[in-house]
């Protein structure tokens, strides 16, 4: 007898136009798996999760850029077609907001967390984040939120520089206007160039101490608050090699045995009362030696298969079983464990997995899913060849104006250099929030 209550799908929801969200595939692997009917909403034209034997069913996602209520709308819309109550798994910021917001009339279609009304948009907002942190008295970065640009270039010294400027809600930044979510800015004078940008960008600019990087600093938790409040599957983890390199999502990450990190997540989870699935982001400072929380994304992490116990569960899984009142298996850690993604680390991928350390999963292919796989070279390449032309074509119509770069995007790193592919820097990639 299965352990999952089959007869409730699982509808899988992301709005942001990534076609590479890994994290996508791993949920609708993870539950198709155990038998759960998987619906996707998202945009999959020119993605290998569109391949996924696991996929149930495919659903026209919201426009880009859609607000909450216009969310809110297609949801009721899947639910209309689909006729019966479903687990609802939002994978970006923006849909966790959405949901969050729209809970009262989405319940009665979808299963979700009790969660307390506007905790997913307060700890998904960077400046509140902020205000969260000091309120509980927890490590986090020196934050100031100035109300002007002259303000924003003060803050900038007395920080000082370099320092980390970031966009409160970066899902409300546009594509293609060469704003970023997180940038490492070197002076004062482009601290407040920055915010004059804030009108475009959607929310305020907030200027953060920048903690340097260096061996065994960046840790994430992942983890499902069940509905007691228990932190259940998950654990904390260890980037590894990132895409780009230095910083930005988590291109190889290992499972490690961190106990101050657990007990930082377990602690912000009791005091705040969350529940439901979350992906915390940790930097350990180099001279206090305490972990500072710097980001809390409340939906699944891209990376969230690493932490998939001896009984198998992980964050999804335990969504989905405990919003339908099943009992989740006990299963043991698995330090030592591997995730890779194949695109942004393909040496890595490349190497004989090492036996004894917890085993590895590759974010694309896998035995009983080859078809993702396979389409992910092809999609890849024509991903790459077409940056590297834009690249080119921006570099012979861009006049030599002796003006400086502009700020390079990073997540509480160095900034970084371009990778093998020579296509780091993505603002679209940066949106997405995949890590």
């Amino acid at each position: 007898m299965s352990l999952f209550d089959t007869r409730v799908p699982a509808v899988v929801l992301r709005t942001d136009r990534n076609p590479f969200h890994h994290g996508t595939l791993g949920a609708v692997r993870s539950l198709g798996r155990a038998g759960v009917d998987v619906h996707v909403v998202a945009d999959c034209a020119g993605s290998p999760v569109g391949a996924s034997r696991y996929l149930s069913a495919l659903h026209t996602p919201p426009p880009p850029g859609a607000s909450p209520a216009e969310i809110a709308v297609v949801l009721r819309r899947v639910a209309a077609r689909i006729a019966r109550p479903a687990v609802l798994v939002p994978m970006d910021d923006a849909c966790a907001v959405a949901v969050g917001r729209a809970r009262a009339e989405l319940a009665p279609a979808f299963l979700l967390p009790d969660q307390p009304d506007g905790l997913a948009e307060r700890v998904a907002d960077k400046a509140e984040l902020a205000g969260v942190c000091a309120s509980l008295g927890l490590p986090h970065p020196e934050t100031v939120v100035p109300d002007g640009a002259a303000q924003a270039a003060r803050a900038a010294w007395r920080l000082g520089l370099p320092v980390v400027a970031k966009w409160s809600r970066p899902w409300l930044v546009p594509p293609g206007g060469g704003l970023r979510s997180t940038v490492l800015v070197r002076s004062a004078r482009e601290a407040g160039e920055l915010y004059e940008r804030a009108a475009e960008a959607g929310s305020r600019l907030l200027l953060q101490a920048f903690l340097p990087p260096g061996p065994d600093r960046d840790w994430f938790f992942h983890g499902y608050a069940d509905r007691s409040g228990t932190v259940r599957a998950g654990g904390p983890g260890r980037k590894t090699r990132a895409r780009p390199r230095g910083a930005g999502l988590t291109a190889v990450g290992r499972w490690a045995p961190n106990p101050a990190v657990r007990a930082l997540a377990e602690r912000v989870v009791a005091e705040l009362g969350y529940r439901g699935v979350l992906d915390l982001d940790f930097r350990r400072c180099g001279t206090t030696g305490r972990y500072h929380l710097l980001d809390f994304n409340p939906r699944p992490g891209a990376q969230f298969r690493l932490f998939a116990d001896t009984a198998g569960l992980d964050v999804v899984r335990a969504l989905h079983l405990d919003l339908t009142h099943r009992p989740l298996p006990q299963g043991a850690p698995r330090p030592g464990r591997a995730f890779v993604v194949e695109n942004y680390a393909p040496l890595s991928a490349l190497r004989p997995a090492r036996e004894g350390r917890g085993g590895r999963e590759l974010a694309w292919h896998a035995r009983d899913d080859r078809a993702p796989g396979r389409a992910l070279w092809a999609l890849w390449g024509a991903h790459v060849g077409s940056r590297l032309r834009d690249r080119v074509h921006r570099g012979r119509a861009r006049p030599d104006t002796g003006v400086p770069p502009r700020a390079r995007v990073v997540r509480q790193a160095a900034a970084p250099a371009a990778d093998r592919t020579g296509v780091c820097d993505r603002p679209d990639e940066d949106r997405a929030g995949a890590r």
